[in-house]
């Protein structure tokens, strides 16, 4: 790109644009938003799950699971991976107008094919339960058809909304498109139980109708919520079948590979769900709950990350010769990720039984419900930190123009996730458990294999900074892992006591005792992030007076 500058001139301003949108405020204004949505997903499976219990949690989820995996591979996935990477490179080389017109030209198209999609899914339910649905019952079977069915158009919702999100990130606005997530959990909690009520009011298989039209409710609000930020900024969407556009079929082309690529994790949890349903619609209901809440720190720090990350990396890309600060952003990002969720997979890990029995455990959602939804946090946690980097790395490889190495690796990635499930569930006993490690050993074979190809490609991922700070906090954990230890063994009274502010209290001083010790033994240590932290808290502070 000619940007009519000497080259030393363009590095500097592209480095001090890494500088400045790679950083703790911009990731931090995700981290907030994407917060507010996992903990408004955990209110809503906490509250369908006492109303329900496990049987019919597990049928609705796998009724879910597949609009919900389309959502991944083609919304949240390999469509927003795509659409973002070449919307950021066309709004550095050729502006914001052509942007907007290859913006209305994918929407066009987008809203075709899912309108079809759609229509096929609704069509085709039945062959398609029956593979997700493998080891149930014929009645459940059924219902689980019908829910499909009702919730199959919350595809061409979202996947508009990521469309969206994609505009708006790549813009610069992070803060609306992270907060849509929460308007969706905030219709599908209000329209669920609401028409579930009217259908069933002793929240039986018939109110499962509700949740599933509550789902459609809270996709349809996820997308309305961000259209007023997308209008301010010049955006107006026109149909136009100009398919012919370069960037068109370069959204295309790399959305071939990213459709499995970018959502490797959440096929492999489908895959789990195809063997869970063989142990029963119970054990569906309890890896289901375990992931949602591991997926609170991963979308909380994980996320955050890689969704700052990922226009900036785009538009350095888009410019010759910074293959260093490319790499060296990226391991910016990784450091940071693993500084904020090796406290996580710990945390987990330790104080698994009493943070379930406080989310989950009440109404119908039993006792050995609790404890068996606990195991396999514990198991699910070990692969957080993994997750966390993929979700950095993955998408970076499309801003490159590398779209076939995700591809491939993640194809290794599931068939790993196969065999071990297989071994793991059947053949050693393991039940769930083992599904839940898999998928954790799965996703950590994913990352490393993608780290050494990046690291490959660009001759600068600052490795040995990588590994000391990684050694550094995991170090820094031990402080933490003793705290949650005591916090369990000898605070067990308070953390199990019947009475529910206590028990909120309790979990809130055995989480936040153990993450101040990790957060001291980094300063101690001297961890780079936690100096970055400190200074983003500063600067807020400063901007406050």
């Amino acid at each position: 790109m000619d940007s009519g500058l000497p080259s030393w001139i363009g590095c500097e301003k592209l480095r001090r644009m890494a500088k400045h949108q790679l950083n703790s405020r911009a990731a931090g204004v995700v981290a907030v938003a994407v917060m507010c949505s996992r903990v408004l997903g955990l209110a809503r499976e906490m509250i369908f799950a006492s109303l329900f219990g496990s049987t019919l949690m597990g049928i609705f989820l796998v009724a879910f699971r597949a609009p919900n995996l389309l959502r991944d591979l083609f919304a949240e996935g390999a469509l927003s991976t795509a659409f973002i990477t070449v919307f950021s490179k066309r709004i550095e080389q050729e502006g914001d107008a052509s942007a907007w017109k290859l913006a209305s030209k994918v929407a066009t198209l987008a809203l075709l094919v899912l309108t079809i999609c759609v229509a096929l899914g609704i069509i085709f339910a039945r062959p398609l339960i029956g593979v997700l649905a493998w080891g149930f019952d014929p009645e459940s079977k059924e219902i689980t058809i019908w829910l499909t069915q009702v919730m199959f158009p919350f595809i061409l919702l979202v996947s508009l909304a990521a469309l969206v999100m994609g505009m708006l990130n790549s813009k610069d606005v992070f803060g609306v498109p992270a907060m849509a997530s929460s308007f969706f959990n905030m219709g599908s909690i209000a329209g669920g139980l609401l028409i579930g009520w009217m259908l069933d009011p002793s929240f039986g298989e018939r109110a499962l109708t509700g949740l599933a039209i509550g789902t459609l409710v809270g996709g349809f609000l996820q997308l309305a919520v961000q259209l007023p930020s997308l209008s301010k900024l010049g955006f107006r969407f026109r149909f136009d079948f100009g398919w012919g556009d370069p960037g068109v079929r370069q959204v295309l082309i790399l959305m071939v590979p990213a459709v499995i690529a970018a959502s490797a994790v959440q096929v492999n949890v489908m895959v789990n769900g195809i063997f869970a349903s063989v142990l029963g619609p119970s054990a569906v209901a309890w890896l289901n709950m375990a992931f949602r809440l591991m997926q609170l720190p991963l979308g909380l720090f994980g996320v955050a990350v890689a969704t700052v990350t990922l226009p900036v990396v785009s538009r350095i890309a888009a410019t010759a010769g910074q293959e260093g600060l490319f790499g060296e952003t990226l391991g910016k990002a990784m450091r940071l990720a693993i500084f904020l969720t090796l406290p996580s997979t710990v945390g987990l890990a330790v104080l698994a039984h009493p943070i379930i029995a406080l989310i989950y455990g009440r109404g119908k959602y039993l006792p050995e419900d609790t404890l068996a939804t606990a195991e396999a946090l514990q198991f699910y946690a070990l692969g957080l930190m993994a997750y966390s980097c993929i979700k950095v790395l993955s998408p970076a490889f499309y801003a490159i123009n590398r779209k076939w190495t995700p591809m491939l690796v993640s194809f290794g990635s599931i068939g790993l996730n196969l065999i071990l499930n297989a071994v793991l569930t059947f053949h050693l006993g393991m039940e769930h458990r083992g599904l839940a490690l898999s998928t954790a050993i799965a996703a950590t074979a994913n990352f490393l294999t993608l780290y050494v190809v990046m690291w490959k490609h660009t001759g600068r991922m600052d490795t040995r900074i990588f590994v000391f700070s990684f050694t550094k906090c995991l170090v820094a954990s031990v402080a933490l892992a003793a705290g949650a230890w005591a916090a369990l063994h000898f605070g067990a009274y308070w953390l199990y006591d019947a009475a529910l502010p206590i028990r909120i209290v309790a979990l809130g001083v055995a989480i936040g005792i153990p993450a101040a010790l990790y957060f001291l033994a980094c300063l101690v240590l001297r961890v780079d992030e936690t100096k970055a932290f400190l200074a983003a808290v500063r600067r807020k502070l400063a901007r406050g007076r």
